[in-house]
Formats: structure tokens, sequence, C-alpha cells
């Protein structure tokens, strides 16, 4: 009897071998210019071995100024294309697709970069975001037109190096979230107020990728089902609705786009994305790299520093957290699903394949995208090819790994997981070999 998780997943102009997706995720193992490292193509290259059928990488910037995190590898000129086929190759000699997610930090900008340390990131608004204070520049007309260009021109250079296809990254509290979010937009002219104008860039931005790249070439867009923006503290205002996601991935459908990848959350971190705690102890030991991002980073720092407020932290991260901490985007992502006949992937913490079976048997998405898992564990396809229904230590959700990346690299630090903390340190090293 076939399994539907090791089943193929046909899109318009792409093949994926089954329906486990590697979500994105990396750190900060480039060079600081932007230019890649062998660490990325291991990085990249250890999931590939580990039996995903598709790697979507880690956000791409297109423009330096738009950088989220300075050592990303950037696809911001033609000279980083030879790069980046290096980094295709290699996960193409494990069968697995490439998808290159192309990104642009507007207001969310965790750590500018010496280059950009004394400029307000452009985003649709003059302010800051909610949850670090960063302040941001409303982008005029002819701000956004050349953003447009960056990526479309960026499009081409991804499908130069051979990616399969590319992701906009339209969710999590980003650029293109920014515009679409009713609570963050709050703009007067044809890029604010209605769900149509709030849409606009984003549709904007994919007619001129098409333009580009022609339309026998795959991409999709990560969108938020629903932001929830007031599941934190002192931010007023919900956000756009799941109605308001599901008429956005209407209108992607109709604008061309060959699949949705579905999260939730205005905003990143959320209390929904990545589900789980809030890692106070260890964030107090590297978000000290962010104590001059904005207007709220030292109270932030203050907060998880000492120990007589990381109670009162942690409740209020914690208190509309839903209690599921698998699956969580499965709803949301159903009724997106029913509205589109394009495929529809969803992420939120799966790592058991049951799970994930139950999902996709049931139509709740076409495949599913998994970040934290594989990090804990990243040959989880291959231990659910041998029969297995979760791996032996699975991820706990503790989301260490999500303080350790601002400053250190990726992966998982959650000790109890390891005979020792050097074999936790080992493993976290490998990729540097």
């Amino acid at each position: 009897m076939k399994d539907i998780i090791f089943e193929p997943l046909k899109f318009r102009n792409l093949y994926v071998k089954n329906r486990l997706f590697r979500s994105s995720i990396s750190g900060r193992i480039d060079n600081y210019d932007g230019s890649g490292t062998p660490a990325r193509i291991n990085w990249e290259k250890k999931f590939a071995a580990g039996g995903v059928g598709a790697i979507i990488s880690s956000h791409i910037p297109v423009e330096r100024s738009q950088r989220i995190l300075p050592n990303y590898a950037m696809i911001d000129r033609d000279e980083r294309i030879p790069f980046w086929k290096e980094v295709v190759k290699s996960v193409h000699e494990f069968d697995c697709v490439f998808i290159g997610q192309l990104s642009m930090s507007g207001l969310q900008q965790d750590i500018k970069g010496v280059e950009n340390k004394y400029l307000k990131p452009l985003s649709p608004i003059n302010g800051p975001e909610h949850f670090h204070g960063i302040i941001g520049k409303a982008m005029k007309r002819t701000q956004i037109s050349e953003a447009v260009g960056s990526f479309a021109r960026a499009s081409v250079r991804a499908r130069s190096a051979g990616m399969d296809g590319i992701e906009l990254h339209a969710s999590n509290g980003y650029l293109f979230t920014q515009f679409l979010s009713s609570a963050i937009n709050k703009r007067t002219d044809d890029y604010g107020g209605s769900l149509e104008n709030r849409a606009r860039f984003l549709l904007e931005m994919v007619e001129a990728i098409r333009s580009e790249v022609g339309n026998d070439y795959h991409l999709q867009i990560k969108i938020n089902a629903a932001d929830y923006h007031d599941d934190y503290f002192l931010n007023f205002g919900k956000g756009n609705t799941l109605q308001e996601g599901i008429q956005v991935a209407r209108w992607l459908e109709q604008a061309g786009v060959d699949a949705l990848h579905i999260s939730v959350g205005s905003q990143f971190p959320h209390p929904r994305n990545p589900i789980g705690p809030l890692p106070v102890e260890s964030a107090a030991g590297t978000y000290t790299s962010m104590i001059d991002s904005g207007r709220l980073s030292f109270v932030n720092y203050l907060s998880f520093r000492y120990r007589l407020f990381r109670p009162i932290v942690k409740w209020l991260w914690a208190r509309k957290q839903p209690t599921i901490s698998e699956g969580i985007n499965l709803e949301v992502s159903k009724a997106i699903k029913n509205e589109v006949s394009i495929p529809v992937l969803c992420t939120g913490g799966f790592q058991t394949a049951s799970i994930i079976r139950t999902a996709l048997e049931n139509n709740f998405c076409d495949a599913v995208t998994i970040a934290r898992p594989l990090i804990a564990n990243p040959t989880l396809p291959l231990m659910f090819a041998a029969g297995n229904d979760r791996a032996p230590k699975p991820c706990t959700y503790c989301n260490k790994c999500l303080a350790h990346v601002l400053t250190d690299p990726l992966g998982c630090y959650d000790e109890s997981r390891f005979e020792s903390y050097e074999k936790m340190i080992e493993e976290i090293m490998d990729i540097f070999e």
C-alpha cells in the first residue's frame, strides 16, 4: 500500500518526489558582504541527504539595504549566481528540489549591519513595529517600483542559478506582510486602506516576476492565513482575518502563482509562530545583539536578563497560545485549500508521520513544510520511510534555536536531547567541517 507522504507532488511547473519540504531556516553562516560559504552548501546538503523532497531556502536578500540579518548569502547582483549554482547542484545530487525564498525585511530588520546602521529600513509606514520597536520609513512610490524591479531581477538570477523555483516571503511580518496587514499598514494612498490596495504591492510583484521569468517557472508565495496581531500584549487590532487571507489567496491564484505556503502571525517571532515558549533564558545571552535595533529592544533585553521579570514575560507570550504544538495551522490551511485549485503547503511543527498522513489524506494541505523538527532530526524523512512514526528523540519545541540564531550557528540547543554538551556542539558545528 502506498504511503501518501511519499507520493510525488506535481505542480504546474515542478515535480517533487514526496510531500516533505524543508522550510525556510538557516543561520548567519555566510560572509558579511553577502557572498556564500561552503557552510551554506553543507547546510542545505544535509537536509537533502536526509530525504526531504524539496528545500525552501532561508530568506535570500535581494537588496543589501533590506536584509533581515547580516551573514546571509544574497542574490542582489549577477556575481552571486555561480555560488547559488553550487548550492543547487549539491541539493540535486539527492533528487531534491531547491526553491529560493526571496525577501526584503521592511521594518522587521533585526540586525541592520554596519552599512544600514544609521538608516531607517524602508517599509509601508513611518513608525515602529511592535515587538522590537524597530522604526521604519514609509516607501515612496518610486521606491516601491524600485523594490519590484529588485525582486524581478533577483528572480531571473535565481532561474539562471538553476533554482527549481522561487518563493516570495509574504508572511510573518516581513515587507509584504507589512503592506498586507491592516494592523500595520496605515497608508492612505493606493497601497493602503482597502484589502485590494494593501495587496497591490504583492500582486504587482507577481506580475513583474512573471514578465521576467515567464509562466513556465515555479513561483509560490508564503502568506499569512490570518495575522492574530492582538496575540501580542498591548497591540490593538487583530490585523487580517482568515477571510481576508482567503481573498488574497484567490487573487494570487488568479495572478498565476503555482502554490501557496500557509503560515500565520503578523510578525516574527509570534506566539503562534513558532509555537512554544519564548526562550527567555537563552535570549538573555544573545539578544544583546539587538539592543540598539529598536525602541523596545533594551526593555526586552532587561525582561529576558533578570529572573524577576521572566515569569511575566513567559505568561504574556503564552496567554493566547493554542495548546496544540503540531499541525497548528491545519485548519486555516484547509480553509484556503477549499477555495483555490493550486497546491497548498502548510507549516506548523510537523514531526509525526501519522499526523502528516492524516492531514494529507483529508485534504488539509498537499504537503507539509518542516523547520525545527528537521533541525533536531535532519534524517526525519528517512525515519518515516523506515516505518517510524516519530524520531526517537523528537524536537521539544523549546525554541532555544530561535534565540541562538541571532549570534550563533543554527542548530538544536536543547542539551537534554544529547549525551553531553560536547555532543550537542559537535552536531551544531558539523556544517563547518
